[in-house]
């Protein structure tokens, strides 16, 4: 049995940027102490919601770093450090590990993409030359590559692979990898309208878009769940669905740094290719955040 990271609601967190499109460290440091503050049980910096294609190799080390710091051992640092690039992979890897990190991301590889038996080249790859713990990513939709659960199986065999972050949106095939897995590979969901149901599968909570608006509700879905009220995990699951949709009303981040800003936390502009929020968007994410009591 390989040990849980965490329990219940990690956040994928934003990467504040100043009108000028330089990182605002400033701004970022305030937001990993509030989401500590707030109750969410990890952070996960420079993933997708961080913007992190987007970060050069200098600012992607120097957010973690600082993320780091700020946490300070109260809740796990979980650092995005995955490629298409194995090699490059590696080296991101091992620079997050010298800042301290407790595990790392690793999503699939995108756009070249690989086969089953590419993904567990590349992942074992990676896990042989570093020494943190390693959740891999599966989000299909964005790099065209699915983890399928027989591969999970023989990836769970590494030590050092001990989770993945599931977002197929396949609630079948994430249960046969359950199955298939057991207590080798810990499963978050990586969709926050999948946290109850992946919960009730085994899995250990979510990694969230939605905490960067509502760290406290987010942790309460995992937080309940666990404490035996399934019900109320089910509950309010079901009435922050239509936020969780407007969060992913267009690309992420987009909607949530535009939900930020509503909310009265300035996290400045997006780095292109992203761009604004449309007014039409941006009206329906301002009454769903109004509905769910932001």
């Amino acid at each position: 049995m390989k040990p849980v990271l965490f329990t219940g609601a990690g956040v994928a967190i934003i990467t504040p940027f100043n009108e000028d499109q330089s990182v605002n460290y400033d701004r970022f440091a305030q937001l990993v102490e509030d989401q500590v503050k707030n109750g969410t049980d990890a952070i996960v910096v420079c993933g997708t919601t961080g913007e992190a294609k987007t970060l050069s190799t200098e600012e992607h080390i120097n957010v973690i770093k600082l993320c780091v710091e700020v946490a300070n051992h109260r809740v796990p640092v979980i650092a995005g450090a995955g490629s298409n690039d194995t090699h490059y992979a590696v080296k991101l890897s091992n620079e997050a590990e010298k800042c301290g990190v407790d595990a790392l991301l690793s999503v699939t590889p995108y756009y070249n993409k690989t086969s089953q038996r590419g993904l567990i080249a590349h992942y074992n790859y990676i896990a042989d030359r570093v020494s943190a713990p390693m959740i891999l990513y599966n989000v299909p939709s964005r790099t065209g590559v699915n983890i399928k659960p027989e591969t999970y199986a023989e990836l769970a065999k590494h030590p050092r692979i001990i989770a993945t972050k599931e977002a197929n949106g396949n609630i079948s095939e994430i249960a046969q990898t359950a199955a298939l897995c057991g207590d080798e590979l810990t499963i978050y969901s990586g969709n926050d309208d999948q946290a109850t149901a992946i919960m009730s599968l085994g899995g250990k909570g979510v990694i969230s878009v939605l905490s960067n608006v509502a760290p406290k509700e987010t942790h309460e879905i995992c937080a309940k769940y666990f404490e035996g009220d399934v019900e109320g995990s089910r509950d309010l699951q079901l009435r922050a669905m239509d936020l969780c949709d407007a969060l992913f009303c267009e690309v992420n981040p987009i909607p949530v740094k535009k939900a930020m800003q509503l909310m009265g936390v300035d996290c400045g502009p997006l780095r292109m290719p992203l761009t604004e929020i449309s007014p039409e968007h941006e009206k329906n994410l301002a009454q769903a955040m109004k509905d769910f009591g932001i």
